[in-house]
């Protein structure tokens, strides 16, 4: 009897354990992420977030699923991150430098002039500080924010003109799309500087609102159609030498989330990451012969007079931020130091041909 007892409660306690889901997946809740996107989610590279969202939604087996909206669905892109903060949407894909006018050290997790390369720039995320100081970033400023590196690419082109830049004396006056930190240093050589969502870069240079612009990698702007509206390409990308945009989550959907959801959407994020550097490298040689071949674009390269001058007056900009803004001086001097031991390695490792004696 005693033991007919013990089995009477055994099967009573499985059945709770079972009904309550306790040991099981039933006991997470489903979230959905609504993903505002600042950029077009179908272009080259930029297809990333399509690429982390099919992701989570297959592995996550419907506890996660992803929603992407286009620019201006849900809010405009310039809005994305208070949206996000304030709950009004609880997730966006966007990029940090939006917020320099806010937050001038924002403009150092998306991408700097002169800067490290996408290997560099990674490494510093993921092994050095960066993802630490990214996030430091959103909670020292008020942003409840959870933040990802998602879409880290190579190299972009180095700008679209109408006409030829062959000297330092072509820059002045000219009225260009450039934000962030190149964009400041544009404006020591004269230029004057705007910043347009990059939905709006095609009319402006078709309506000569603007004489030239950045926007991301030639297969990028080859499928936005730049080369119907300016036909000098120039290379190399020095203000854009890596670019990083960035998955951002309402932290209350955030920490709402079961640990096994917030490890899927690390790993997706990576995934997504390690795809956006190989699908950037693949596209691009491609793209550059088609501008040239089927558009008429002539790919150019910057005098050497005009890239040692921008050089020089981004250590103008570097010192005037650094002077100003604590956080920028906290960030860019841990950046420096990670990029010190790194750039020793990248010189005697990823440089196949001759070059000056490494440090």
């Amino acid at each position: 009897m005693r033991r007919k007892s013990l089995l009477t409660l055994l099967v009573l306690g499985l059945i709770l354990c079972l009904s309550t889901g306790t040991g099981s997946t039933q006991t997470t809740t489903k979230v959905t992420l609504k993903v505002a996107s600042a950029l077009p989610t179908g272009l080259p590279v930029v297809d990333t977030i399509r690429f982390f969202a099919e992701k989570v939604n297959t592995a996550s087996d419907g506890n996660i699923t992803v929603k992407l909206y286009e620019p201006g669905k849900l809010v405009p892109p310039f809005q994305i991150h208070d949206a996000v903060s304030t709950g009004q949407v609880n997730a966006g894909f966007t990029a940090g430098v939006y917020l320099s006018g806010k937050i001038p050290a924002a403009s150092l997790f998306t991408t700097i002039p002169f800067g490290p390369n996408v290997i560099g720039y990674l490494a510093w995320f993921y092994e050095g500080n960066g993802l630490k100081l990214h996030q430091e970033m959103y909670d020292k400023f008020g942003y409840n924010i959870k933040s990802f590196p998602l879409y880290i690419s190579s190299t972009e082109s180095g700008g679209w003109f109408r006409k030829p830049i062959n000297s330092l004396e072509d820059i002045k006056g000219l009225r260009l799309r450039w934000p962030g930190l190149g964009g400041k240093v544009l404006s020591k050589l004269g230029a004057s500087v705007s910043t347009i969502p990059g939905a709006e870069i095609f009319p402006a240079l078709e309506k000569g609102a603007i004489d030239g612009t950045e926007f991301g990698m030639p297969s990028l702007d080859t499928k936005v159609g730049l080369w119907k509206v300016a036909k000098y390409n120039y290379f190399p990308g020095w203000h854009q030498t890596s670019t990083v945009l960035e998955l951002i989550i309402n932290k209350k959907t955030w920490n709402g989330m079961s640990p096994s959801q917030q490890a899927l959407v690390e790993i997706a994020v990576l995934a997504a990451n390690a795809r956006c550097i190989a699908n950037g490298e693949a596209l691009q040689g491609k793209a550059i012969k088609e501008n040239a071949e089927k558009h008429g674009v002539h790919n150019m390269y910057y005098p050497d007079e005009i890239l040692k001058t921008l050089q020089r007056a981004w250590l103008e900009v570097v010192e005037e931020e650094t002077a100003k803004d604590q956080f920028f001086n906290k960030v860019w001097s841990d950046l420096s130091a990670f990029r010190a031991d790194y750039e020793v390695w990248e010189c005697y490792s990823l440089q196949a041909l001759p070059r000056p004696k490494c440090k």
